[in-house]
């Protein structure tokens, strides 16, 4: 079996349960490798903390770029990587399909596409071509050797449409045009995430660390949910821990964090 096979198939199980799991967002190759000796079973990449490493905004990075990154984190450790392909960097079926076949080539055991357009006047792709998106999405995925697994991501809730049965019609429709793992990330409370698990059949993967919207795995898991991302959290934290830390120096002319700061030994022996 090829490593990109086998990659695919345990990420895929991860899903089969029978407890949720959390599969962290790495933002370099650091990072990725301390979570996997923290024991970790699955990775994904974050569109923001990607960005936030290059110097920008959430959706700014050149898909070239996007595409190095991906490789790179494929190949800081072996466990399954998970890539967060915006809105598959186009608005075509087409072009969607075509992401999937060039990211795929770099070992990624599967990726997201979302409906979301990036653009501020309409927000969210219609219903129709959405569902176009992903259907392409998933006839592309079924072509990639040793598998791709397809998670389609419906946008609703973080782009100010807060319609529930909106966001289930579309996740519903996602499932039957192909896509093995559902999202909505941005869902307001344990109920609506509970009734999206339980109007799909496929498994429902969660967003944590959105102010007001996160809650613990027991929790999630008791709701229905099979995944559970960090999406950019971990980021964030590290750079709060940086802007902190830079904070103090420029206005107190103290040093402390580097006190609480972990060794470059303890930091080292992380990286496995």
């Amino acid at each position: 079996m090829s490593t990109a096979a086998s990659s695919a198939d345990a990420f895929r199980r991860l899903h089969d349960g029978p407890d949720a799991f959390v599969i962290t967002n790495p933002w370099d190759i650091g990072s990725a490798r301390i979570l996997a000796s923290l024991g970790y079973k699955a990775l994904a990449t974050s569109s923001a903390g990607m960005a936030f490493a290059h110097g920008l905004g959430d959706g700014k990075v050149a898909p070239d770029q996007v595409l190095a990154h991906c490789r790179q984190i494929v190949g800081a450790t072996d466990l399954p990587v998970s890539a967060d392909l915006e809105n598959g960097f186009a608005d075509s079926p087409e072009g969607v399909a075509e992401t999937i076949h060039s990211f795929a080539g770099t070992g990624l055991a599967g990726g997201s596409i979302e409906d979301s357009t990036g653009k501020a006047d309409a927000p969210i792709y219609d219903f129709e071509q959405a569902v176009e998106r992903i259907a392409a999405a998933a006839e592309m995925a079924g072509t990639v050797a040793g598998g791709f697994v397809l998670t389609a991501r419906a946008e609703n809730f973080l782009h100010g449409r807060a319609d529930l049965d909106d966001t289930i019609r579309r996740l519903q429709a996602y499932e039957k045009a192909g896509a093995e793992v559902l999202f909505a990330p941005g869902l307001p409370d344990l109920d609506s995430i509970r009734t999206v698990c339980a109007e799909v059949t496929k498994p429902v993967s969660v967003m944590i660390g959105i102010p007001g919207r996160t809650f613990s795995v027991d929790e999630l898991a008791a709701a229905g949910v099979r995944r559970i991302s960090t999406g950019p959290a971990l980021a964030r934290a590290a750079y709060t821990a940086l802007i902190a830390a830079a904070e103090e120096i420029k206005d107190s002319g103290t040093f402390d964090f580097a006190i609480r700061a972990l060794g470059s030994g303890k930091i080292v022996e992380r990286f496995g």
